[in-house]
């Protein structure tokens, strides 16, 4: 019996109208098409403070960082967007994966699910140099699988039909070999 792969899907940027998030709720759509159950959710819904190791010692994690790990472990795989600020992630997203690595709980997350990842920019590199640094915080800093298949979408503003599609045939096919990749290799880590 084959068990359905269980992905959480979310965004880096939790702003109105965000790029990342339009490909977030794209992905999650693309998922549930290829047969995996997407879960999409939003970092609006784990609110944290800025990650500070006098407050973790005085007052423990943040509920929302236990939550938010919890979550996560439920899955066989995780898709993150980010969209790309100062060449780099936006600091929402890395104080949300530096809070989550904080909570001990098992399993986790990071060593047990599989990662892919995707970025979206206005600009013409399409966030690549946020993919570059996401996949070091993750594989160097966390130790987690992160799948080499990776998505750019260059020019953001106008990638995306009024459903909410990626108009470029390329980038969609690069999105749905890289959806595929994750589902394939999800849940077989030991």
């Amino acid at each position: 019996m084959t068990v359905q792969k269980r992905i959480l899907v979310f965004a880096g940027s939790i702003r109105t109208g965000a790029f990342s998030g339009q490909l977030a709720a794209h992905v999650a759509r693309e998922l549930a098409v290829l047969g995996a159950e997407a879960n999409l959710i939003s970092l609006a819904d784990y609110e944290m403070p800025i990650y500070d190791a006098d407050r973790e010692t005085r007052d423990g994690q943040p509920e929302n960082a236990k939550k938010l790990r919890a979550a996560m472990a439920e899955h066989h795989g995780i898709y993150i967007v980010t969209p790309e600020y100062n060449a780099s992630v936006p600091p929402l997203l890395k104080n949300t994966i530096d809070w989550v690595s904080r909570v001990r709980e098992k399993p986790d997350p990071y060593k047990s699910c599989v990662f892919s990842i995707a970025a979206t920019s206005d600009g013409r590199l399409g966030g690549y140099r946020a993919l570059m640094n996401l996949r070091q915080i993750l594989e160097l800093g966390l130790g987690a699988l992160v799948l080499p298949e990776q998505v750019s979408v260059a020019g953001a503003g106008n990638a995306f039909d009024e459903r909410g599609a990626l108009k470029d045939e390329r980038t969609q096919k690069m999105l749905v070999n890289s959806l595929q990749k994750l589902i394939d290799v999800a849940g077989k880590l030991p």
